[in-house]
């Protein structure tokens, strides 16, 4: 053998053979090895961007990588809810879902996903909405109120947040649900809403928590009741719809995570670990109850009990209310 053939061959040679040794330390390098992305398919400041952030910014110190956040508003959290969907399932995309989720692929003629291209993670956060009436208004219980809408039927303006919103959809299930025929005037936002509440140019808006109890407490507005199966611990006086000649009666807004269908579940169980660490803390708690949000920290089995059943109660209420997404 030429002793000058030696080195030129064996270097290539070498270098080949920790190609795939190289490409296995890769991929069996712990997750995460590089920063995971968030997506909030919401506008920055909302509710939903507000618990994404909460939980971002935890995340990103307990799994010593950013979790950054990547707002994608629009078409009703549709555009950021497929941008989810059409991730690659690598576990360094998830998605923050909230109501819409379970409700927009009632709206749509043609859903550019299905809801089998997400995976549930964790179920994070709930909260009720509040019913509140001017505080001039006659009505000073959820009997009044109802019997008022019946003996003026179409006459009471019902304000909400916008069209298909959370607010909006409470107001329809309780429309259905107490047999009344009022108007929907869909405002720009929340704060639009309770303007018409607080001049009297709405009769009754299921409104946040953040955005009602602040005008309650000042008596600016009645609140009648709460959307939640029990009262809050931040408004003990409000009674729940339920109570109020409802049985049953629930039109809560929550928060879940979720991955697109596909990411190991060892990936899943890390990060519904990571997120349940995250709510348990009293910190992430206070800051949560302050904007109206109640941890619940539920696992991936029972968030997806949670999608099904309101996949099912949101379907009758679009079909019956003849809700669309124009």
């Amino acid at each position: 053998m030429r002793k000058d053939w030696t080195p030129h061959l064996l270097l290539p040679l070498l270098l080949m053979s920790l190609l795939p040794a190289t490409a296995w330390a890769q991929q069996a390098a712990p997750w995460p090895n590089k920063p995971v992305r968030l997506i909030v398919p919401a506008a920055a400041g909302g509710p939903t961007d507000i618990v994404g952030r909460v939980i971002a910014a935890e995340l990103s110190n307990s799994l010593g990588q950013q979790v950054w956040v990547d707002n994608r508003a629009g078409a009703g959290h549709l555009i950021g809810m497929t941008a989810g969907a059409q991730a690659e399932p690598d576990g360094y995309t998830f998605l923050v879902v909230t109501t819409p989720y379970v409700v927009v692929p009632w709206l749509q003629k043609k859903m550019p996903y299905e809801t089998k291209d997400l995976q549930p993670v964790m179920w994070m956060t709930s909260s009720p909405f509040v019913l509140v009436v001017p505080s001039a208004s006659p009505a000073k219980s959820v009997a009044e109120l109802v019997a008022l809408a019946k003996a003026k039927p179409n006459e009471l303006n019902m304000a909400s947040a916008g069209p298909t919103t959370g607010p909006h959809l409470a107001g329809e299930l309780f429309r259905l649900s107490a047999g009344i025929k009022v108007q929907h005037v869909a405002y720009r936002g929340g704060p639009q809403a309770e303007t018409a509440i607080l001049r009297g140019e709405a009769a009754f808006l299921f409104d946040t928590p953040s955005g009602a109890l602040p005008h309650v407490e000042a008596g600016a507005m009645r609140g009648l009741a709460v959307t939640s199966l029990k009262r809050m611990e931040n408004a003990p006086s409000i009674p729940t719809v339920a109570e109020s000649g409802f049985p049953g009666f629930e039109a809560d807004s929550w928060n879940g995570l979720v991955a697109p269908a596909g990411v190991p579940k060892a990936i899943v169980n890390r990060m519904e670990a990571a997120v349940a660490e995250a709510l348990a803390k009293p910190g992430v708690k206070n800051r949560l109850n302050a904007a109206g949000f109640t941890p619940v920290a539920a696992p991936s089995a029972a968030f997806a009990a949670l999608i099904a059943r309101d996949l099912v109660k949101w379907s009758r209420v679009v079909k019956e209310a003849g809700l669309t997404s124009e």
